[in-house]
This record gives C-alpha cells, structure tokens and sequence, in this order.
C-alpha cells in the first residue's frame, strides 16, 4: 500500500502529469508517486491502488517519456475517484528520483 507523502512540501516536482481525465489532489499526486516509485524499485509490471479517495490501479509503462526538458520513466492508472472515473498518464521526475535514493538511468533511454 502506498505510503502517504509526509513532509515532502513540493509533490507536484515529484510526477509530471502528461494526460489526466479527473481532476488530480494533492492527495492522489502522492498516491499515484508512491505506487510509480514502488514499481520502478521493483520493476513491477503493475499494482492496484486504494485507499479514502481512490481505486484502481496504477501500470508501468517501462519506458522514458520525455515532456520538455522533464524526463522519466512513464506510468499509467486507470482510477476510480469520488470526483468520477479516468486515466492519468504520467512520469517520475528525475527529482524525484534523486529524493529516494533511485538512479534514474534505470527508465532506459529515450529512442532517436
């Protein structure tokens, strides 16, 4: 179960959002991070979410998505939320990355 993000005082620096269908809280950007970090520690193909405000599950991509100069290993969730039912599509920051510890070069590299 995803743990909740304590003390992290800037969360959106942690995911970059590239797609998303329902309206996304604080409180789910930490949900959607966590279950994205847990994956990519374990090369996990993908895992199921719950908790007060939320359902679903949560997939790796495995692969780097690029958005700007942002760049990241890729996931998508499928979710079920009291504000509706939707996707997000989304990426770990390299940030994000670093925070926990993680080497980021373990996403692969983008394709020419």
């Amino acid at each position: 179960m995803p743990r909740p993000m304590a003390g992290v005082p800037h969360g959106w620096t942690l995911i970059s959002v590239l797609f998303s269908t329902i309206p996304l809280d604080p409180s789910i950007a930490a949900t959607l991070h966590q279950t994205a970090l847990e994956l990519y520690r374990t090369s996990g193909a993908f895992q199921q979410v719950a908790g007060d405000v939320l359902s679903g599950r949560v997939v790796n991509l495995k692969k780097t998505l690029q958005l700007g100069t942002i760049t990241g290993p890729a996931f998508e969730a499928t979710l079920e939320t009291a504000r509706g039912t939707g996707k997000v599509q989304y990426l770990l920051t390299r940030q994000g990355l670093d925070l926990e510890g993680l080497p980021a070069d373990r996403a692969g590299t983008l394709p020419n």
